[in-house]
């Protein structure tokens, strides 16, 4: 299969004016495949040679202008046409395959009731999988859908549908979208169904979730309500879309896909069991964040992937924002939350070897498999800091002012990051143009570390920057009172580089926090007494955005070998029992558990490392026995079982089906404590059967998956390889289940052999089952637990692999990258 170039875009856009799409799907042929038909009206410029994309599983007919084409012409994904200039109209009828892979329809039976749902997904080139389209995302064209579905079903698209006497669905028409845009979603959905601003909302999801979405659902809807009030609070363009429904689909690989009027969400936001506070808050900011791409990203689309970032920064700093402000009641601050989480992914992007400026240069991205590495860190999370920097500098005023002319200036049309900043220049006087260069062109992290001089009631502050980025930051000094709490002295505005040292009255700061309210986006260092200060009074800090400042800065440091894992554990031990913020002992706990038990030390310090974490959850669970802080409690009792050592406690859980204390045992802590057990060798296959005939439902059957890949057999692992990589089975959710179940440090002995065997599995894996896959393999399948100088060399010899897909060769770079911190971290 070809991949689409930049160059050939160009020149196919240059050529073709596409108009109107009638597209029809027939669901009802059978499990494997679905029918297909496209008729497709278009204009050609002048003369010249093109081609259209389709990946059928059968092509049976292809006509222009009444005139059959040889179906045998089909190259790859590629039919050729020669076009008189002029008007014409292409119609072709194919067979396609369903996937189970997440890429382009994807059909999957649930199995706890034998109902089957599909969905298209069909972002970057995959709507070829679908149906037959010039796909690119600057020929734009109005698209007209209809679905044959089988009796019974519920047909979703981007407009609103009807079905017809005939039992066709058809959609409303769309105004102009891009191709990648287009979406079916279509089974025996329940369906929550209201009306906002004159406009229908709907929830979809399956049915043997409509409990657990119906317990939700005013909470979803009061969200969606709030950020579409919010949103045209902010924005001149109204809603551009005749409804606005919101699908949560089985095996989603993203976290939700922003097709116009029919947003698709991964079904795990239906939450089955018991989530907390920060996991509810993340639901709403993807709630957020689709709907900010109705208009940034689908109302003004980008004209080449080179300019993703104006997708996805902008709606990440949306998501974030407009639920800080429009559920501000629901939510405390999202942007400790971003903080934590979000920031570190972009941190973690932007050192390794793959990284990118948040908007590439045009020769970087040739084509569309390039295309496809950068939806990262940089993209999202890179990119939202970016913009918050940039409102910090020029004001929301001119910021959303910019935003408005650019959707009045390029609605329904495409435009590029130079239509962007020309357009923010619109708005204000400030040189934006400059700073998008710095901030946008550059790669890397800037380093701000203080430095104090003077004496008595007299001191000067100055940031050393190791970078080349301006930063508008916060930076806040603090005092140590009696008691030993800090508190703030003042908040004070800087710019670095700086014209002038910021003179600060009184004592020696017992504190000093640069980026003090995270408004940039760097690594920050501490002075000397600031970073004693920190290390011993951390949860003395009033501020909780100010304490994810600070614990951001020590899991940098840690990063960085500048501060000792151990060490980093001891402050986890000495301040995370007594700190309120949610997000902030998550962060923690995530990262010391994941990075510094399982990577960052040796396997011989690996118990000692346990048992701290052991520590900090038993002291949190004490803290929580009165039941006033379930998300802390639940948060807790996650990372006891994670870290459990021996198994017996955890296994008197499940016996019992409650922790002492509380919660009571749902499907998710059932699952995540057999895993455990698996692991330990305290379990077995009949265990295992058991709880799957007790949770028979999808994450029951992933679950289980999980388990039996933990256990340390040499036939189990030798069972999960074969699935993994010997057959092609397993869909894009087993896959990755069963990965997450293979590797484990404590079975380092057992799988050592895999080690080797696995390169040349997940390149082959990767060749036969595409992207999407190749993208599990990678991230869910690497054996990261393999921390060692032989398994850095093996790594780094197989990337000279030419046969290696670019999506498996990204995965393995930072994979490779982070195997090799860890063993500096390990030094």
């Amino acid at each position: 299969m070809s991949v689409l170039t930049r160059d050939e875009a160009q020149t196919r856009a240059q050529l073709l004016d596409v108009q109107h799409y009638t597209v029809d799907l027939d669901l009802t042929t059978g499990d494997e495949t679905f029918e297909s038909t496209s008729l497709i009206r278009f204009t050609a410029r002048a003369a010249g040679d093109t081609f259209v994309e389709l990946k059928p599983d059968t092509l049976h007919s292809a006509v222009l202008d009444g005139t059959p084409l040889d179906p045998a012409a089909l190259d790859g994904n590629r039919l050729p046409l020669t076009l008189t200039e002029g008007e014409h109209t292409l119609g072709i009828r194919t067979t396609m395959r369903y996937s189970h892979t997440g890429e382009g329809m994807h059909r999957f039976t649930d199995p706890t009731d034998g109902e089957a749902y599909v969905y298209t997904q069909l972002f970057m080139e995959d709507v070829q999988r679908v149906f037959a389209a010039f796909d690119q995302p600057d020929l734009k064209a109005v698209f007209d859908v209809s679905v044959t579905a089988p009796e019974g079903w519920t047909v979703l698209s981007n407009g609103i549908t009807e079905q017809q006497p005939d039992g066709r669905w058809t959609a409303a028409t769309t105004p102009l979208i891009s191709t990648y845009l287009v979406c079916v979603a279509a089974g025996p959905w329940h369906s929550v169904r209201t009306e906002h601003a004159g406009l229908p909302f709907g929830i979809h999801c399956r049915r043997s979730l409509a409990p657990h979405l119906d317990a939700d659902a005013d909470e979803i809807l009061d969200i969606t309500r709030a950020c579409f009030d919010r949103y045209h609070e902010k924005f001149a363009e109204p809603y551009p879309f005749d409804s606005y429904d919101q699908a949560f689909v089985p095996e989603f690989n993203a976290g939700a896909m922003e097709n116009p009027g029919l947003v698709t969400f991964r079904d795990e936001f239906v939450f089955r069991s018991a989530v907390t506070d920060t996991e509810r808050m993340h639901r709403a900011m993807v709630i957020a964040h689709e709907m900010a791409h109705m208009w940034f990203g689908d109302l003004v689309t980008l004209r080449w992937w080179d300019d993703i970032w104006l997708n996805e920064s902008f709606a990440e700093y949306m998501g974030y924002q407009t639920v800080n402000e429009a559920c501000s009641d629901r939510f405390a601050d999202t942007w400790i939350d971003f903080g934590v989480t979000r920031k570190a992914w972009g941190y973690e992007a932007d050192q390794r070897p793959s990284t990118h400026p948040v908007a590439p240069a045009a020769d970087a991205v040739p084509d569309t498999a390039s295309a496809l590495l950068n939806f990262d860190g940089i993209s999202y999370a890179k990119g939202a800091s970016a913009l918050r920097q940039l409102v910090a500098w020029l004001g929301e005023k001119d910021f959303l002012a910019g935003i408005n002319i650019h959707f009045k200036r390029h609605k329904f049309g495409n435009a590029t990051l130079a239509d962007f900043v020309d357009n923010l220049a619109a708005a204000t006087d400030r040189d934006v143009h400059a700073w998008a260069e710095q901030w946008l062109g550059t790669t890397g992290v800037d380093v701000l570390t203080p430095r104090l001089e003077g004496e008595g009631n007299r001191w000067r502050l100055t940031v050393d920057r190791a970078g080349s980025r301006p930063h508008r930051l916060t930076v806040g000094v603090y005092d140590r009172d009696a008691a030993g709490d800090l508190l703030l002295r003042e908040r004070a505005w800087v710019d670095v580089p700086q014209e002038a040292p910021l003179d600060l009255d009184g004592p020696r700061p017992a504190l000093v926090v640069l980026n003090d309210g995270d408004l940039t986006y760097t690594k920050m260092r501490f002075d000397e007494v600031s970073q004693e200060t920190a290390l011993r009074g951390l949860s003395r800090i009033p501020d909780p955005l100010s304490r994810a400042v600070v614990w951001n800065a020590l899991r940098d440091m840690v990063r960085d070998g500048v501060l000792a894992p151990a060490e980093y554990l001891q402050v986890a031990l000495a301040h995370l029992p007594e700190e309120t913020e949610l997000a902030v002992v998550q962060g923690v706990l995530g990262f010391a558990r994941t990075q510094i038990a399982d990577r960052y030390v040796s396997a011989a310090d690996r118990p000692a490392a346990l048992a701290t974490l052991g520590e900090i959850t038993r002291a949190l669970l004490r803290r929580t026995e009165d039941g006033e802080a379930p998300g802390l409690r639940l948060t807790a009792v996650r990372t006891c079982v994670d870290s459990a050592t021996t198994p017996d406690k955890i296994a008197s859980w499940l016996d019992e089906g409650t922790v002492h204390g509380g919660p009571e045992l749902d499907p998710e802590l059932r699952w995540r404590i057999l895993a455990r057990l698996a692991v330990l060798g305290a379990t077995d296959e009949a265990a295992i059967a058991a709880e799957l005939e007790r949770d028979p439902s999808a994450t029951g059957q992933e679950g289980a998956a999980r388990c039996r890949a933990a256990l340390p057999t040499a036939e189990a692992k030798a069972a999960a390889w074969s699935a993994m990589f010997d057959s092609d089975e397993l869909s894009n959710y087993l896959f990755t289940a069963t990965a997450e179940g293979f590797w484990k440090p404590e079975q380092a002995e057992l799988t050592q052999d895999y080690v080797a065997r696995f390169y040349p599995a997940a390149i082959a894996m990767a060749a036969r089952r595409g992207p999407a896959m190749a993208e599990a393999a990678g991230r869910r399948a690497f054996p990261a637990f393999a921390v060692d100088p032989e398994s850095l060399a093996l790594g780094e010899h197989h990337l000279a692999d030419d046969t290696m897909i670019p999506a498996l060769r990204r995965q393995l770079v930072d994979q490779l990258d982070d195997l090799a911190r860890a063993l500096r971290a390990r030094g």
